[in-house]
C-alpha cells in the first residue's frame, strides 16, 4: 500500500508528465547552508555538501521533498562547516575549496570538477546527468536512479567489487557489470579512476554499471528516492581509498595469526577429525595457524540450532583447548539461516526478527528462513544465541559467515518484496551481509574485548571493512578458468577499498564433487592456485576432498613446491604484518592494482594478472595448463627476479620462464624486505633477529610495524613502527629509532642485511649476511658492501 506521500509524489509525476520519462532539471535558486549548497530546482532540487575540501557528497531528487535517512555506509558525519566559497556566473554556480572547483551548470544542473588549476578531473554528463523514472519492480511502485559521466577514452575505471563468474577483465572502461548481490555475484559501490577520482553511490538496491559506451558510464539503481553519491579527489588511489575510509569506518588489525594458513575442508564431520587435522600439520612440522569447521556439524539437527551434534563431538571446548594448545586456532561456520523446530528459530520470530525470504536447504530440503540482519534487536539476540551456544561458550577465534547475500537462489523478486525492519527488500536488496557484520562485530567487541575479530564472508558491501571482515570469492570451481577469474576479482574487491580478500586455494568444487586431488592435472592447478594464494591477503585452502599439505595426495615434487610457498609466506610474516599495520593506521591496501603506483602508465590499466603485494613484490600468478612460461609486463623502473636476484629494467614486456615450481616474482629496486625465522605459526619464535633484503638501484624505505600480534591495545596507541631507509648513492642504511611502545616489546634487535644481487638474498632460504647491524632502539646508519647485481637489461628467462 503506498504511503500519503508517496500517493501525493505519483499524483505530482503524473501531473508534470515526468511518471515515465526522466527529468531534466534547470538551476532556479541556491542557497549556502553550512556545509552545503542547496539548490532549487525547476523540478526537484539538489544539494552539494563539501565534506571536506576533496570529499564532495551529492544528492538530487525530482520528488516534492528530499527525504533524509541515515546512511548504513558513511559513518562519518564530517561534523561541520568546511572553508569553501560560491560565486555565481549567468551560467553556473561555482562552488570553490581548497583542493577543487566545482560547477554546477544553471542549464541542466550538471556538476563538473576542477583542480584548481582548472584541469577537468570529473563531469557528469550534459543535459542526461541525473535522472529519476517512475518504474514498477516486483509490484513496487518506486524510482530508478541514475546518474551519467563523460568519460575520456584514455580512462582506466577499478573496484566495484568481486564478481567471481561475470568477467576476466580488471578495467571497467568500455563494459557492463551487474551490481547486485546474490550467489556467485557480489556489488561494492566503488570506483577508482586514473583520472585521480573515487565515486561511492549510497545506494543499496540493486543496481547496474553501464560502460559499453567508450565515451561514458553510467550507475542505474533500480529503486530509490534520491540520487546520493560521494565524489573523492585524490589524485593517488591510496588517497582516495584513506577517503573512502574515512567516510565508511577503518579496518581493524586482526590477530597476526590470521596471516598464516588456514586449513578448511568441506567437511570435518567429528571432533577426531577436526583434532587430526591440525596434528597432521605439527606432527609434519609444517606451518599453519587455523583449523576451520564448515557446515553441518549440528546434523541432525536443524540449521540455527547452534549446537555440535554431541556424538560426533563429544567436548567443543576440550577440541578448541586442545587446537590452541598445539598454538592452533579455531574458527566455525555459522549462518545467518534458522530451521523450523529450534529455539533460536522460536525466539526471533516472537520478536519480529525473522524475515519472509527462505533458502532451499540443499541437504535437508526444508525451506529454511533468513534473520532480518537489518534489525538492530534481532542482531542483537542473533549475536547473543551464537555468543552463549558456540562462540564465546567453546572459546572459537573466528567465524565464517557463509550464505549472507541472502541466497534464496533465482527467486529475487521475493527479495525485493521482503519486509526488513528498516523498509522493503527492494531499497535494501545488497546491505544485508553488511548488517549482519555490523552487529556481529559490536557484539564480538562489547562481549569478547581481548580477542581480535575475524569474520570470513561470502559477501560484502562498502563499509564492510570496518566491521573486521575479509571478502572470499564463494564456491567457485576446481577449474583453470576459474583460477583464472581469481586475480582480477581479488585485484578489483581490493582497488573497492576491502583490504582483505581471499579464495579457495584450488577450488572450492568440481562439478560440486571432489576433485582427485592425486591426478596430475589437479596437482597442477592447486599448485599454481596455491602460489597465488601465498601472496593474497588472507592465505586459505578450502573446498571439497583432502588437500591438507601433508596429505598423500601430494607426491613429493608437489608438496616441497607447496611447503616452499608455505615457509616464504611464513618468512614474509614481518613484512606482512608490517602491511597490515599500515592497512589499519595509513589505510593502505596491500593487494593492489598496478595503476595504485603506476596510475599515469595506460599499458597498466588492462593487465589483469599482475598485481603488487606491499610496495615491494610485483606478483604473477600463472593460471594456464602446462605452462612453463609467461608474459610480465614490468612497469617503469628497475626491478630484480626475487627467485635469481638479476637486475632488470622495466618499461617493457618479456617472457618470463616459470616452470611449475616457480611463480614469477619481482621486486622492485629500493625495496627493503624484513623477512623471519622459518617458524610453525606465526608467533612460534622471536622476532630478535630478521633478515633485512635491500634491493639497491634506488632510494627506498619502510616502516616496520609490531604490536602485541592480538587484543585492542593498539587502539591506545600501543604499537610501534621503525623506519628503515636505503640510500642507494652511498649505500647507506638508516634505521631510525622506534616510535612507540607496547608491552613486550623488543628493545634490541639484530638485522642480518643482505643486499640482493645475482645469486645472492633470492628465493626462500635465508641469505648470507652482507653485514650484520646491531640495533639497540636509537638512529643509526651504516654503509653496506656492495654486491654486483647483472647490469639492468630486458626480463631474463628463469631458471627452473
Amino acid at each position: 500500500m503506498l504511503t500519503i506521500y508517496a500517493k501525493r509524489t505519483l499524483l505530482f509525476l503524473l501531473l508534470t508528465g515526468m511518471a515515465a520519462a526522466s527529468v531534466r532539471a534547470s538551476v532556479k535558486s541556491w542557497q549556502k547552508d553550512g556545509d552545503a549548497v542547496n539548490f532549487t530546482l525547476d523540478i526537484g532540487s539538489m544539494i552539494i555538501r563539501v565534506c571536506q575540501p576533496d570529499v564532495i557528497e551529492v544528492k538530487y531528487t525530482m520528488l516534492p521533498r528530499m527525504q533524509q535517512k541515515p546512511s548504513l555506509v558513511v559513518v562519518n558525519r564530517y561534523g561541520g562547516a568546511t572553508d569553501f566559497t560560491v560565486s555565481e556566473t549567468s551560467t553556473a554556480v561555482v562552488i570553490t575549496t581548497k583542493r577543487l572547483k566545482i560547477t554546477v551548470d544553471k542549464s541542466n544542473n550538471a556538476i563538473s570538477y576542477d583542480d584548481l588549476s582548472g584541469n577537468a578531473i570529473l563531469a557528469e554528463y550534459g543535459t542526461d546527468n541525473k535522472s529519476m523514472q517512475a518504474q514498477v519492480v516486483a509490484n513496487i511502485r518506486t524510482y530508478s536512479c541514475s546518474t551519467t559521466f563523460w568519460s575520456p577514452r584514455d580512462e582506466g575505471l577499478f573496484g566495484l567489487g568481486c564478481h567471481p563468474l561475470d568477467s576476466l577483465a580488471i578495467n571497467y572502461k568500455g563494459r557492463n557489470q551487474e551490481m547486485l548481490i546474490k550467489y556467485m555475484t557480489g556489488a561494492i559501490p566503488v570506483l577508482l579512476s586514473t583520472k585521480g577520482y573515487g565515486l561511492l553511490w549510497d545506494n543499496y538496491s540493486a543496481s547496474k554499471f553501464v560502460g559499453a559506451d567508450p565515451t561514458k558510464y553510467q550507475y542505474v539503481s533500480e529503486s530509490g528516492n534520491k540520487i546520493d553519491y560521494y565524489f573523492f579527489y585524490g589524485p593517488d588511489f591510496d588517497r582516495i581509498v584513506s577517503q573512502y575510509r574515512d567516510a565508511t569506518g577503518r579496518a581493524p588489525m586482526f590477530g597476526k595469526w590470521a596471516y598464516g594458513l588456514f586449513q578448511s575442508e568441506d567437511r570435518y564431520k567429528s571432533q577426531a577429525e577436526v583434532l587430526a587435522a591440525g596434528a597432521g600439520y605439527r606432527k609434519a612440522h609444517i606451518p599453519v595457524d587455523v583449523v576451520v569447521q564448515d557446515w553441518y556439524y549440528w546434523e541432525p539437527l536443524p540449521i540455527g540450532s547452534h549446537v555440535m551434534n554431541p556424538q560426533r563431538y563429544p567436548d567443543p571446548k576440550a577440541m578448541v583447548d586442545s587446537l590452541h594448545n598445539e598454538h592452533l586456532h579455531a574458527m566455525i561456520s555459522i549462518w545467518p539461516v534458522f530451521g523450523k523446530g529450534t529455539a533460536n528459530f522460536d525466539a526471533l520470530k516472537a520478536m519480529g526478527g525473522l524475515t519472509a525470504i527462505t533458502w532451499d536447504n540443499v541437504v535437508t530440503h526444508t525451506f529454511d528462513t533468513y534473520y532480518d540482519a537489518h534489525n538492530p534487536a534481532a542482531r542483537q539476540l542473533y549475536w547473543e544465541q551464537a555468543r552463549d551456544s558456540l562462540v564465546k561458550r567453546y572459546g572459537w577465534d573466528a567465524w565464517w559467515i557463509d550464505q549472507c547475500e541472502p541466497d534464496n537462489g533465482t527467486l529475487l523478486d521475493a527479495r525485493r518484496s521482503a519486509q526488513f525492519f528498516l523498509g522493503k527488500g527492494i531499497d535494501y536488496f545488497n546491505t544485508y551481509s553488511l548488517m549482519h557484520t555490523d552487529g556481529i562485530y559490536k557484539g564480538w567487541r562489547k562481549d569478547i574485548p581481548g580477542k581480535r575479530a575475524f569474520f570470513l564472508s561470502r559477501q560484502s558491501f562498502a563499509g564492510a571493512q570496518r566491521n573486521a571482515t575479509t571478502l572470499w570469492s564463494s564456491d567457485i570451481e576446481c577449474t583453470w578458468h576459474s583460477f583464472e577469474d581469481q586475480v582480477p576479482q581479488g585485484i578489483n574487491a581490493c582497488a573497492s577499498g576491502i583490504p582483505y580478500w581471499t579464495s579457495d586455494i584450488g577450488g572450492y568444487h568440481y562439478h560440486w564433487q571432489a576433485p582427485d586431488w592425486s591426478r596430475p592435472e589437479f596437482r597442477e592447478l592447486f599448485t599454481r592456485w596455491f602460489q597465488f594464494g601465498a601472496f593474497c591477503p588472507v592465505f586459505r585452502i578450502h573446498g571439497k576432498g583432502e588437500r591438507a599439505l601433508y596429505s598423500r595426495n601430494w607426491d613429493e615434487p608437489t608438496r616441497n613446491i607447496l611447503l616452499n610457498y608455505d615457509n616464504l609466506r611464513y618468512r614474509l610474516l614481518p613484512y606482512i604484518y608490517s602491511l597490515a599495520g599500515k592497512v589499519t593506521q595509513e589505510q593502505y591496501t596491500m593487494m593492489r592494482a598496478l595503476a595504485f603506483d603506476w596510475r599515469e602508465d595506460t599499458a597498466v590499466y588492462s593487465i589483469k594478472d599482475e598485481y603488487m603485494f606491499g610496495p615491494a613484490f610485483l606478483v604473477s600468478p600463472v593460471t594456464t595448463p602446462g605452462a612453463t612460461s609467461r608474459s610480465v609486463y614490468l612497469p617503469r623502473g628497475e626491478w630484480y627476479d626475487f627467485w635469481t636476484g638479476r637486475r632488470v629494467g622495466g618499461g617493457v614486456r618479456s617472457d618470463v620462464e616459470a616452470p611449475v615450481a616457480t611463480m614469477p616474482l619481482f621486486v622492485r629496486a629500493g625495496s627493503i624486505v624484513p623477512m623471519g625465522p622459518n617458524e610453525e605459526y606465526a608467533t612460534q619464535k622471536s622476532t630478535d633477529t630478521l633478515e633485512l633484503r635491500v634491493y639497491p638501484g634506488a632510494d627506498g624505505s619502510f616502516t616496520l610495524y609490531e604490536d602485541e600480534n592480538e587484543g585492542y591495545g593498539y587502539e591506545q596507541g600501543q604499537f610501534a613502527t621503525t623506519t628503515i631507509k636505503w640510500t642507494d648513492k652511498t649505500k647507506t642504511l638508516s634505521i631510525g629509532a622506534a616510535k612507540g611502545s607496547f608491552p613486550g616489546m623488543l628493545k634490541k634487535r639484530v638485522f642480518n642485511v643482505v643486499l640482493v644481487g645475482e645469486g645472492v638474498g633470492v628465493g626462500e632460504p635465508a641469505g648470507t649476511a652482507t653485514k650484520v647491524v646491531k640495533w639497540a632502539g636509537v638512529p643509526l646508519s651504516t654503509v653496506i658492501g656492495v654486491a654486483a647485481p647483472a647490469k639492468a637489461g630486458a626480463a631474463p628467462k628463469k631458471k627452473g
